[in-house]
């Protein structure tokens, strides 16, 4: 692997912490909302991001690398609005995506195969991630300002966690 792909891929593993960590401040939110279905549902989310940097600094092991773990960012634990947030975690999954590409696009240049087919799995897991996300902004959308759709729909995403 050359130093270009594995610095990126150090950086991907950082970038999927920072997601978990944005995912468990938003719980955090939500549990003191409560909206204990959402809460629960970006708990999820935040275990899945940890497993998705666990997936890549295995693979960066098994190429006989060490990881290189760079800093995270500080994570923001304030927000607006719910929508706001559904909207935040929608282009943070588009950023995620490109980083992914990236990734992608140069293991194609560089004729890293091995790394070109790890990456698989991680571009139909964004395309999960992106339609997930996309639906949540839109049923928050939907249900706009009446609360009873939203303790309904918190109830949905709850179902969702399971």
């Amino acid at each position: 692997m050359n130093d270009k792909i594995y610095h990126l891929l150090n950086e991907q593993v950082k970038h999927e912490f920072y997601s978990s960590f944005l995912y468990l401040s938003i719980a955090s939110y939500f549990e003191n909302v409560p909206l204990d279905g959402m809460m629960k549902w970006f708990r999820k989310q935040a275990k899945e991001e940890q497993e998705h940097g666990m997936k890549i600094y295995n693979y960066i092991n098994d190429r006989n690398l060490q990881v290189e773990l760079p800093a995270i960012e500080k994570v923001p634990s304030k927000f607006k609005s719910i929508q706001e947030i559904f909207e935040l975690s929608l282009e943070h999954e588009k950023k995620v995506t490109r980083w992914i590409y990236d990734i992608y696009d140069l293991a194609v240049k560089e004729k890293d195969h091995a790394t070109h087919v790890f990456l698989h799995w991680f571009i139909t897991e964004q395309v999960e991630e992106e339609k997930n996300a996309q639906d949540n902004v839109d049923l928050i959308k939907l249900v706009g300002d009446d609360k009873s759709a939203l303790l309904v729909l918190d109830q949905d995403f709850a179902k969702k966690a399971d």
